[in-house]
């Protein structure tokens, strides 16, 4: 059960690309400058708050910056009154160094009151933006054809609503303040090192060049552990899951040795890559620290040399130390601010990429009204295929009256469900038309086309709430009496009124502390209090016991009273009284006509009937 180094990549690989470890740190856009301009022209008026957030940080830098310097004089003015008062010639100026002082703290309180001002702007730009985005995909999610999410994972979309727009969000919250800061800080400190000292600038500078190779050579080397370990964690990660979501898979067939094996094999990688990778990455500070010490030895001789002539004072050297130890963090925050914008890129390239997909088309020019539905559908020669290449529905014609029950039977992948999207218009049909009492079904919107059908399906689909509500879905402004009536007509009433608190119960995020057969009769009665006009019924009892079919088949009997139905099974003995049976293969109708005539005929259908009871037996 061994995997190699490539399988576990190719694993890892496949689940971030489904979405659930979300997007690495420095993962690059496909086209950078493209995803910037596409941010910056979304952002809208926000640009000019931008705009107000980087003047209002470059005036922030300046303040810091000038800081060191003006305590420097303080710091002359102490050593020239302690020397004074030594040689009895004067007396330290208490006075102008509290001034000083005061200028100081000044202008260090106007900094963090520009600090304040742009962060407060930039947060709210940021929040607006992100709010915006979630809105708009969540709108945009409800206007996508369904192709689009049956070629998708759904980890891969829920990436983008919440991995993608965090990282989107924070690295724009925090890059542009910081490009800015850094920027003008690199800026500022540098002209106030040569406003004092030229000659001690340049030996202070001749260090980037000595601290920038060494740093180039531990991240080239440590890059590739850090990506391995990055890589190997989210593995270990998925493989928990697997673990803990298939336990008594594992249990049944007695594979916890392999199991632990192959968690021990990605252990050990995980474990040396995490340590070269710590150990690269703890020689980054002591090796800063050590070519800094050596451009503060430079600096505090040359300094010296330079008082001694009074070519300087000390204040300055105090200062120029200051600016020493300043220059290099800009300069790191910058090469982190080049991570979060690729970052940043990637994520809102991947957001508009989503938010530019073609969407279903929502409004027909001139569309029919759709009013006092009777239920008349007919199929003409319906031709289909998911990939026009690919005709899966070859000629497929049929005629069904208002209130009939239709029940589609067939061997898997002949074609049942795909008429189904047909007639709601999933998709649209490559030839041929269906009409709903006459019109065809592209005549009319898309929403006003769906609300004339109601369908029950094997997946129920509960959200985490109280039964009450979970019915009330169907019809939003139905009261508590329709509720419960429609339960009762669905055979739920008996069940939910033994529950602890009745219609007022709880039901899980997944409805699983509910059986499935009580989930499927709360669908149905969700579907009754609807009261479409047309029913579909798509394979709503393959998942449940024979008892509890029954029940269902009563709740659906009161469903399907009196309205067109349409019924996909694979149990032919929940379909023997339909008005109409038709029998699927490939895509065509190869037989039609009630459960008697069929099995008269003694075809295909008669064959499926007849194989189901003998498996049974």
């Amino acid at each position: 059960m061994a995997e190699t180094k490539e399988d576990l990549k190719k694993v890892t690989q496949k689940r971030r690309h489904m979405g659930s470890p979300g997007m690495m740190p420095g993962e690059k856009a496909k086209d950078f400058k493209g995803s910037i301009k596409n941010l910056i022209k979304y952002m809208g008026n926000d640009k000019i708050k931008v705009i107000i957030v980087m003047i209002c940080a470059a005036i922030s830098t300046v303040f810091v910056v000038v800081g060191p310097k003006i305590m420097g004089k303080a710091t002359t003015e102490l050593a020239r009154g302690l020397m004074k008062k030594i040689s009895q010639t004067g007396e330290i100026d208490f006075d102008y160094i509290a001034k000083i002082l005061l200028i100081t703290l000044g202008l260090y309180v106007c900094s963090s009151i520009f600090t304040f001002i742009q962060g407060y702007i930039m947060s709210g730009v940021t929040q607006r933006l992100c709010y915006r985005m979630r809105k708009e995909l969540s709108e945009k999610i409800d206007r996508m054809p369904m192709k689009y999410f049956e070629s998708r994972t759904y980890g891969e979309v829920l990436s983008r609503v919440t991995n993608d727009i965090d990282t989107l969000g924070m690295s724009l919250n925090q890059s542009i303040t910081t490009l800015i800061t850094s920027v003008a800080s690199i800026i500022g400190i540098l002209i106030m090192m040569l406003s004092i000292s030229p000659l001690m600038t340049l030996i202070a500078l001749v260090i980037l060049p000595i601290s920038g190779m060494l740093l180039g050579f531990i991240m080239k080397h440590s890059q590739k552990y850090f990506t391995q370990q990055q890589e190997y964690l989210g593995h270990i990660n998925g493989q928990v899951e697997e673990v803990f979501s298939g336990h008594n898979i594992i249990k049944t067939f007695n594979k916890e040795e392999e199991t632990i094996n192959t968690f021990r094999e990605t252990n050990e990688v995980l474990y040396t890559s995490a340590v070269k990778s710590q150990f690269y990455s703890g020689l980054m500070m002591p090796i800063m620290a050590f070519v800094g010490n050596l451009g503060y030895a430079g600096v505090a001789f040359s300094g010296g040399m330079l008082a001694i002539k009074n070519v300087i004072t000390i204040g300055d050297i105090q200062a120029f130390i200051v600016y020493v130890k300043q220059f290099t963090q800009p300069i790191q925050q910058m090469a982190q601010v080049m991570n979060q914008l690729q970052s940043m890129a990637a994520a809102s390239e991947r957001v508009f990429e989503f938010l530019d997909e073609d969407e279903e088309v929502q409004v027909v020019e001139n569309a029919r009204e759709i009013k006092n539905v009777k239920g008349n559908v007919s199929f003409e020669n319906v031709k289909f295929g998911y990939d026009e290449e690919k005709i899966i529905i070859n000629d497929f014609s049929c005629e069904v009256k208002d209130g009939q029950t239709v029940a589609i039977v067939g061997p898997t992948g002949a074609g049942k469900t795909t008429m189904v999207k047909l007639l709601m218009r999933f998709y649209d049909v490559n030839g041929g038309s269906i009409k709903l009492d006459g019109i065809d079904v592209r005549d009319f919107n898309r929403r006003d086309l769906r609300s004339a059908f109601g369908m029950v399906l094997q997946d129920t689909w509960l959200f985490k709430g109280s039964i009450m509500e979970n019915i009330r879905f169907g019809r939003l402004d139905a009261t508590d009496e329709e509720v419960i009536a429609a339960a009762k007509s669905a055979h739920a009433h008996h069940f939910v009124s033994r529950l602890p608190e009745g219609y007022d119960f709880k039901l899980s995020e997944d409805a699983t502390n509910i059986s499935q057969g009580q989930r499927q009769l709360l669908t149905i009665a969700r579907a009754i209090l609807a009261n479409s006009p047309i029913m579909i019924l798509d394979e709503a009892t393959s998942s449940v016991d024979t008892r509890t079919e029954a029940r269902i088949q009563r709740g659906m009997h009161n469903l399907t009273k009196g309205r067109t139905s349409f019924v996909i099974a694979h149990r032919l003995s929940t379909i023997k009284d339909a008005d109409l049976i038709l029998v699927m293969k490939e895509g065509d109708i190869i037989e039609k006509g009630t459960h008697k005539e069929l099995l008269e005929a003694k075809g295909f259908y008669a064959d499926l009937y007849n194989s189901q009871f003998e498996s049974a037996s």
